[in-house]
This record gives structure tokens, sequence and C-alpha cells, in this order.
């Protein structure tokens, strides 16, 4: 099928025409076309979307406004866009998890507990501190997703891992520290991390091999304490919107995780007063 924009913008005209006079969005077709578009095709939240738009970043002018309220309430009716809906609201049903208390664990990590970070990490006070996970593919995948999250401005750093094992995780911050040169021990001060077997060799981490002596500090969160990464997970959530739970990343390219990458940093988010992860890691790293 031929898409014509002509036939496009009359459905949606006649489309919303049905809805009555009384809906503000209904002689805006133009707005209704980019907001789906931007939430069904490119996976923008529907606040991020609305951010995107209201700061300019689709170079067009509309001539209606609406708060995000009114959009989720616009998605919720089912009636108002063609194929926009609840089920591509990403965050739909997302739990919140409260701070549980601590779990014992029969093996204490070897390195440094993140009872001993200290609290300008904890408070996002200072730049130059991460988090890192791996984010695991289907069973029989050997390949994995090494990512990391920056806590003060949530950028993140996306490296496809050959397997899920500690060499590949060292070998994967070696390779950031020839990239980055000696701005690595700038922009990695420190990097905190669970009790997975991929992170034990924390004095590989931690190790320098550009220089003498350490290039970062490993910090181990509690077991069973996953909000004390909460970037991480938030970090996860978006990258599974490219790499679905059950991916395999056997079948994955370097070029595809870059591209997810790209999204995700230059996605607007509302924690970062609707700015990206890039716009805040750049102003950060000239300041650095």
């Amino acid at each position: 099928m031929i898409y014509c924009p002509e036939v496009a913008h009359r459905k949606y005209r006649e489309h919303l025409a049905e809805k009555g006079p009384d809906l503000k969005i209904g002689h805006d077709h133009a707005l209704v076309k980019k907001l789906e578009e931007l939430i069904v095709e490119q996976r923008f939240s529907p606040g991020a979307a609305l951010a995107f738009i209201r700061n300019g970043g689709t170079g067009e002018s509309y001539e209606t406004e609406i708060c995000e309220t009114t959009l989720y309430n616009y998605i919720y009716r089912g009636d108002v866009f063609l194929v926009l809906d609840e089920k591509y609201l990403y965050e739909k049903g997302r739990r919140h998890y409260a701070e549980k208390s601590k779990k014992q664990t029969a093996r204490a990590p070897r390195g440094t507990s993140i009872e001993k970070r200290p609290k300008e990490i904890g408070s996002r006070e200072k730049f130059g501190h991460w988090e890192m996970d791996s984010v695991m593919g289907c069973k029989g995948s050997k390949q994995a997703l090494l990512v990391l999250t920056e806590r003060r401005t949530r950028m993140g750093i996306m490296i496809l891992v050959e397997d899920h094992t500690a060499a590949s995780v060292v070998k994967a911050i070696n390779y950031l520290e020839r990239k980055f040169g000696k701005l690595f021990y700038t922009l990695f001060k420190s990097i905190t991390v669970d009790n997975g077997s991929e992170f034990q060799d924390f004095e590989g981490i931690e190790i320098a091999h550009r220089r003498k002596g350490k290039r970062t500090i490993v910090f181990f969160c509690h077991p069973y304490s996953a909000y004390e990464r909460g970037s991480n997970e938030n970090m996860n959530r978006l990258i599974r919107r490219f790499f679905p739970k059950g991916t395999n990343f056997d079948e994955v390219t370097k070029e595809q995780v870059a591209e997810a990458e790209r999204w995700i940093n230059n996605y607007p988010r509302k924690l970062l007063g609707w700015k990206s992860a890039a716009d805040l890691f750049g102003e950060e790293r000239l300041a650095a």
C-alpha cells in the first residue's frame, strides 16, 4: 500500500469530526497525527511527546496546546486516535517498590559495601558516579548487554558483551578507559553494582590499565535491594522497549545497540525537567 498524505489527512478529519465539537484537539489534525507518530512509532511516552513538541523538536507549530492529563484522557477514551490506545503506554501498570528491609546473604561481597559510599554520591550531588547492571537475553543467548547509568544525569552506556562473565565486564571497562582516555578518570569516579557473579572481579574493574593505581572504585549493593540501583532499573525499562524479555542477544548487532542508546539518551524525561540525559551529560562534561 502506498502512503498518501492527502488521504491520511482526510481520514483524520473525518475521524475527529465524529467526536463532536467539544473535543479540544478535534480541529488540530496535524497535532493528532504527530502525537500518534511519536507515541506509536517512536516509543515516546505521552508526557515526553508533548515536551518534545513544546521544545520545538518537530520543527513545526500547532494550533492547539494540551496538557499531559488531557492527552492521557484522550488515549483512554479509545476513540480519538486512529491507532493509539492504552496498549502503547509503556509505563501503564508500573509498580513502585518501597525500600524494604535488607535480607541477609550467605556470602558477603568481597568489595566495598554501599554503606561506605559517600553521601554525596547517594544524593546525586556529584557528577561522575555510575550504576552498572546486566540485561540478559533468552535461555540459550550467550551475549548480553552491560549497562552503565550515570546517577546525576541518567546518561546511559550500553555495551554488547560476548558472555555473562566477570572477564567480559572487565574487558568492557578496559574498552571505556581506552575510548575516553584521561577523561575516563573524571567521568567514572565510582561504579555501583549488585552481587552478580559477573561483577565479582571488582579489582579488575578498579585497576587502571593506562596509568598506575585505580581508575575507579566499585561499591556493592545489599542483596535483594534493586532500589539501591534505581537509575539502572529505570534505564532497563527503556531498554526493554527495544529489546523485550525473550530477546536473543546473539542475534542483536552493535549497530542496533548503538541506535537504542542514542534514542534513550536523547529522550526527554520528566525527572530531568523534560531535558534529555545527553543534554545534561554534555553540560556536566564541559564543567568537569
